[in-house]
């Protein structure tokens, strides 16, 4: 400060990385600030499911969320080249949801609301994971809402326009023609009303998935009768969202705010 004296410091809380599955993959990064926490994030990084990208692209958004009171989970799951597939990732991040209730039954105070943050394939997770009822049962461990950020949000839809080189063929192992319960239990559209407030937010400039998929998505949910917010951002491209120094970070944490204010 300018007169000498020394502002309060936000620190971010240690992280402690946990297995929640017998694969290597399956690892997770708990952050936990010092207080009760207000919620619980479940990030959930991108990639088109591909080995090559990991969870570590979530950091930052990840030590925004802890040092503002909110617990984190950074959960890297298996993925094309690593093990992964349908369904074994998406049974990878529904484990990973589940072994909250033994993180949380550590802490005399919990760790709060469960809300899922993903991001481009992770947003394609998110929502499964939010709408897995539909087709598993209901979930020791419930969302109480999902944020998809520039999701890959109907895996079909996906598989037929060859998005990042089929990256959807290679995940689902095979066309959706030849695969149509695969399919139906793994394309978010097939799991509606998933039941759970949500943020559908897309860049208009995301030269990766095309943000009609966001708010074609969008549509079909409330015409199932789910309550959400879709934000199409202009000049916005595929990482912006997941940057908390950016406008569109900062939307996604203001969404996060006022939810939780809501109760």
């Amino acid at each position: 400060m300018a007169d000498g004296t020394v502002g309060p410091v936000t620190r971010t809380p240690p992280m402690v990385t946990y297995s929640y599955g017998e694969s290597p993959e399956c690892v997770a990064d708990l952050r936990v600030p010092a207080a009760a926490p207000r919620a619980c994030v479940v990030l959930l990084h991108g990639g088109y499911w591909r080995d090559r990208y990991r969870r570590d692209v979530m950091e930052p958004l990840a030590e925004s969320l802890a040092a503002d009171g909110i617990a984190t989970w950074n959960v890297e799951y298996r993925r094309v080249g690593s093990g992964g597939g349908v369904p074994r990732t998406i049974d990878d991040v529904a484990a990973a949801i589940e072994y909250l209730a033994q993180l949380a039954q550590l802490r005399e105070a919990g760790l709060g609301p469960v809300i899922l943050v993903g991001h481009s394939a992770g947003a394609h997770l998110a929502l499964c994971a939010a709408g897995r009822h539909r087709r598993r049962g209901s979930p020791s461990v419930g969302a109480a809402a999902v944020v998809a950020l520039c999701a890959v949000c109907d895996l079909e839809r996906a598989a037929r326009e060859g998005l990042s080189n089929r990256a959807a063929v290679d995940f689902a192992g095979g066309e959706p023609d030849h695969w149509p319960l695969l399919y139906a239990e793994a394309s978010p559209p097939r799991l509606l009303p998933l039941g759970v407030p949500y943020l559908l937010l897309h860049g208009m400039a995301d030269d990766s998935v095309p943000w009609q998929l966001s708010a074609d998505f969008h549509q079909r949910a409330i015409e199932a009768g789910d309550h959400g917010d879709l934000l199409l951002l202009e000049e916005v491209g595929r990482f912006e969202p997941i940057d908390p120094a950016t406008p569109a970070g900062q939307r996604v944490l203001a969404w996060i705010d006022e939810l939780l204010e809501q109760g």
